[in-house]
């Protein structure tokens, strides 16, 4: 009987959680790879309403319950990275993936959490709840050297009339517009049988912000566009060798590597291009170390007669120690460096090992990934020809701020060179690929995109893909980019809004804990 009962109390706890789970469900099946973006708006629902009536404790499991369930949906090629790659026993990597999901859930969590601090039948709980959400995105963009992916904005890549307002909010205000709709949603579930005033407040809300943001689009779209039409242009290509991620590295390929490289290139070199672009660590050697391969590559980019940025592994000795970077170069007509990068921002555990000398025994995730240093100079924009180019290496992408950077020191377009070949043929990709369209709506430039196995293409300054390659395929692709010089509010501000929500939900907490009788809910009917 004892077992019994057990049975129904667990059979009971997973009943009543299950909003939870299909909240975290229908949010991750907006992201890329399925691209049901509309679900987004109200794949929440469910979770608001579920934690309406509950205490602290169930508050917190099932925000966290939620979160776990949409991120091992939505990062689960993990497990494949850290088994193909890393060499990790299966065992390992799946509790790899859960570790990593749980801290992406504990944000979920936290929301779920404090929410029950506020009335959920008040018509002021939407904007409390999306600014609370848009300041915990805001912490996990920076805690922890930060971890931004898959926001929950950036389920809206293809919304594009919709995501125009970035050039003000950044990725941020379409997450709070998100939240704000699926609260309002809730609300109206939660009174429609006893406050129909209530209802109606919150349904003309819902009208009045949709109508906002695409009336918003719509205008700065066309106006974006006009300017497009009148703007110079520069010619980019950008190849992708795809070159699998088990010989990268190995010696006997380097050749067939560069001249896959070289042959592509010839192919791109037909239209001309101003700028060609290789992926990043496209040079399995050190370039300008290994005389003769970098002979190689001079010679060839020589012969092609234009410029050139290249990704390599670099490193510098001192006295004590050898220090390593994850470099581009920019390389002229006659294979003189004009420039050079070094990635600033290194993935955790896949680049360099965080207090290494307290965690070097956890080792690094990937193990062909190498052990670096952040480069220190500032994210100055790498010249060619009569252009400018911020670069930005893999998951330097994710971070808004940095692309803001470059465009505030110059940049005319926005680069960003990848390897993805460890993602295999998951939805890792386009989700990488779909945060690079909100930097170049944020800032109004024009983005070119190089990846080892793709996606590679071409996004223009709203946010259109205007070529993009297959993954897992050899291809050169050349296009000419229009050159907007202009600073949008978010290139000059930044991260105001999401700082202004952060201010709001403070407030919001003092004034419902420390203003009002703590005996009372805080209320605007």
């Amino acid at each position: 009987m004892r077992n019994v009962r057990i049975l129904n109390i667990n059979f009971a706890s997973i009943v009543r959680f299950f909003p939870a789970l299909l909240s975290g469900f229908l949010m991750a099946i907006a992201f890329p790879g399925i691209n049901l973006y509309p679900i987004a708006f109200v794949g929440l629902v469910p979770l608001f309403i579920l934690i309406k009536d509950m205490n602290k404790k169930e508050r917190l499991a099932a925000g966290t319950l939620a979160g776990l369930t949409q991120y091992i949906f939505l990062v689960y090629f993990l497990v494949t990275t850290l088994c193909v790659y890393g060499k990790l026993n299966i065992f390992v990597a799946v509790s790899a993936l859960i570790l990593i999901c749980l801290y992406f859930a504990l944000y979920f969590g936290l929301f779920a959490f404090f929410m029950g601090f506020f009335k959920f039948n008040s018509l002021f709980m939407p904007f409390i709840a999306a600014s609370l959400w848009v300041a915990l995105e805001y912490l996990r963009t920076y805690i922890f050297s930060g971890f931004p992916w898959c926001l929950t904005g950036y389920s809206q890549y293809l919304n594009n009339n919709f995501i125009q307002i970035v050039d003000i909010t950044g990725i941020y205000g379409i997450s709070f517009a998100i939240i704000f709709i699926n609260a309002l949603i809730a609300l109206i579930i939660i009174n429609f049988s006893h406050d129909k005033k209530k209802v109606l407040k919150s349904g003309i809300f819902i009208i009045l912000i949709i109508v906002l943001f695409y009336s918003y689009g719509i205008i700065r779209h066309k106006n974006i566009d006009n300017q497009i039409q009148t703007a110079s242009y520069a010619k980019v290509a950008v190849i992708q060798g795809d070159i699998r991620q088990d010989v990268k590295w190995d010696s006997k390929y380097i050749n067939t590597t560069l001249y896959r490289y070289f042959n592509l290139s010839q192919k791109a070199c037909e239209e001309k291009p101003d700028l060609i672009i290789w992926p990043e660590t496209a040079l399995p050697f050190y370039y300008g170390y290994e005389k003769q391969l970098s002979d190689k590559v001079d010679a060839f980019i020589r012969y092609s007669k234009t410029n050139y940025l290249i990704g390599s592994p670099a490193f510098k000795r001192t006295k004590t120690k050898i220090y390593y970077y994850n470099r581009v170069y920019m390389l002229n007509r006659f294979s003189i460096e004009t420039g050079r990068y070094d990635k600033i921002h290194l993935i955790p555990f896949g680049e360099y090992v965080p207090l290494g000398k307290y965690l070097a025994f956890l080792g690094k995730l990937t193990a062909q990934s190498g052990d670096f240093t952040s480069g220190t100079a500032s994210p100055s924009p790498l010249s060619f020809g009569t252009s400018s180019a911020g670069v930005l290496i893999c998951f330097e992408i994710v971070f808004p701020s940095l692309s803001r950077k470059f465009v505030q020191n110059g940049a005319e377009i926005l680069v960003t060179i990848t390897n993805d070949g460890w993602f295999g043929k998951s939805s890792a990709a386009e989700q990488h690929f779909s945060q690079a369209v909100f930097r170049a709506i944020e800032n109004r430039r024009s983005l070119a995109r190089s990846a080892n196995t793709g996606i590679s293409g071409f996004i223009d300054p709203n946010g259109n893909v205007l070529e993009k390659s297959n993954l897992f395929v050899e291809a050169e692709l050349v296009k000419k980019l229009p050159i907007l010089k202009i600073k949008t509010f978010y290139t000059s501000f930044g991260d105001v809004f999401a700082i202004l929500c952060c201010i709001a939900i403070v407030i919001c907490f003092m004034v419902n804990t420390i203003i009002i009788p703590k005996n009372k809910s805080f209320e605007l009917n």
